[in-house]
């Protein structure tokens, strides 16, 4: 069989290296997708996010292990930093996980962040579609923990977790400067600590203060490390889920993901030719210097550089 045959018939090596190819941007990965792009939009995508050492992987770990009790198959997309040396992840995710790997309903896939600020892989979205046609039920999508420019999971997932934990100190101001209009759920972990009771009276009294909510996100208290609250956390992603599906809020939410992801993919192919154009005629520099020598201003630099594509 070949790789699209293999991966078709849930070989974990193929998705593997479909996802590898899709990260090095290779075409015929993408040509995979375009084939049996009819077979996507079965998995729920469920994003977890929150400020580093919150306990994320454990707790994804943990979600994942009690789906696997209900009997779904999931795929885990940790988003890792990227090696300042290697240009890879530093597979700590994985790592963590790797008990979990073994198991045959799991995939596990860490993936270097390779610059990108908003928390995610640009091959996260690619890497979704290969494991929706492998066949999983769920797909986490864990981020990196980089705070504020995290916001970008709400473009890839269905249903955003927020893990926060007790005594942070600042937790609680940086939901209120943007991240708290993303989460559909809070997670409260490492609750067995003091101040956790704190914090979920904190969240509480932030959410009373957005009237115009059509869903109120629920906020629990659970313990990765003890095994505390799993159940709950993930019976409150089905609710979220049933929620969406009910009010056709999923198709929306999905509807605006696909366009937003479809511009970024124009935005994308339109630089491509932009460069590639500027590199053959060896204009940019010279627009550059133009713009530094105030020969030229920025906005008719950037005319100049669209007429490029005309």
């Amino acid at each position: 069989m070949n790789l699209e045959e293999k991966l078709l018939h849930g070989d974990k090596r193929a998705c593997a290296r479909l996802i590898t190819m899709v990260e090095n941007n290779q075409q015929e990965a993408f040509e995979i997708i375009k084939n049996h792009y009819n077979k996507t939009g079965n998995s729920y995508v469920v994003g977890i996010t929150g400020p580093p050492g919150s306990g994320k992987s454990t707790l994804t770990d943990r979600l994942t292990r009690e789906l696997l009790n209900r009997g779904k198959k999931v795929g885990i997309i940790a988003i890792d930093p990227t090696s300042p040396f290697t240009g890879g992840a530093i597979l700590g995710d994985r790592i963590r996980m790797n008990d979990l790997s073994l198991n045959k309903n799991v995939f596990i896939r860490s993936m270097g962040t390779r610059g990108s600020l908003g928390g995610l892989s640009k091959a996260t979205q690619g890497a979704i579609k290969i494991l929706d046609i492998y066949g999983v039920d769920y797909i986490f999508v864990e981020t990196v923990g980089v705070g504020q420019s995290e916001i970008d999971i709400v473009k890839a997932a269905d249903t955003v977790l927020m893990v926060m934990v007790p005594n942070l100190g600042d937790d609680i101001q940086a939901i209120k400067a943007g991240i708290m209009e993303i989460a559909d759920i809070f997670a409260i972990n490492k609750s067995d600590i003091d101040g956790a009771d704190k914090t979920q009276v904190e969240i509480e009294m932030n959410l009373d203060l957005n009237e115009e909510m059509d869903y109120r996100p629920p906020v629990l208290k659970v313990s990765a490390r003890k095994k505390e609250g799993i159940s709950q956390l993930v019976d409150s992603i089905l609710d979220h889920k049933e929620f969406l599906e009910k009010t056709g809020k999923l198709k929306d939410r999905r509807k605006r993901n696909t366009e937003i992801e479809i511009l970024n993919l124009v935005e994308e192919g339109l630089m491509n030719i932009i460069f590639s154009k500027m590199k053959r005629k060896a204009i940019f520099d010279e627009i550059i210097e133009s713009v530094m020598s105030r020969e030229l201003d920025p906005y008719t630099a950037k005319d100049q550089i669209i007429k490029l594509i005309k």
